[in-house]
């Protein structure tokens, strides 16, 4: 619409009064009340999925499989969850040995001396 203002401006006006009279331009509805309603959608879609999923399917020897893979899935994601819990912990254990050891660093330091009056040359003296 705004481009169609700029370079011919009827073709803006005309978009304008279509959008105000569709009433898209004031309308309640934004954007993110469509994602919301879309996410219900969605989650309940995955309930019915993960419901159907639990079944026994009939046949003995892939029942046995899937439940066996899942169980190993789930057996890895947990390994998974604690290798990220302790890969976190060192890290921040990492950073917080970092910390102390630059402010044990800055408070040994001797401290900056600022130069006096005295001291500083003034423009045109050696």
């Amino acid at each position: 619409m705004v481009l169609g203002f700029i370079f011919v401006w009827p073709v803006g006006l005309g978009l304008l009064a279509y959008m105000i009279w569709s009433k898209r331009m004031f309308s309640r509805s934004s954007c993110a009340d469509r994602r919301a309603r879309h996410f219900e959608k969605w989650a309940h879609k995955s309930q019915h999925w993960g419901a159907s999923a639990m079944r026994p399917s009939g046949n003995a020897a892939f029942d046995a499989y899937k439940s066996d893979m899942l169980r190993r899935l789930e057996d890895e994601q947990t390994a998974f969850e604690s290798f990220l819990q302790r890969l976190r912990e060192a890290k921040d254990k990492s950073e917080f040995d970092n910390f102390m050891e630059e402010r044990a660093r800055a408070a040994s330091a001797p401290p900056a001396t600022t130069p006096s009056s005295a001291d500083v040359a003034r423009p045109g003296e050696y």
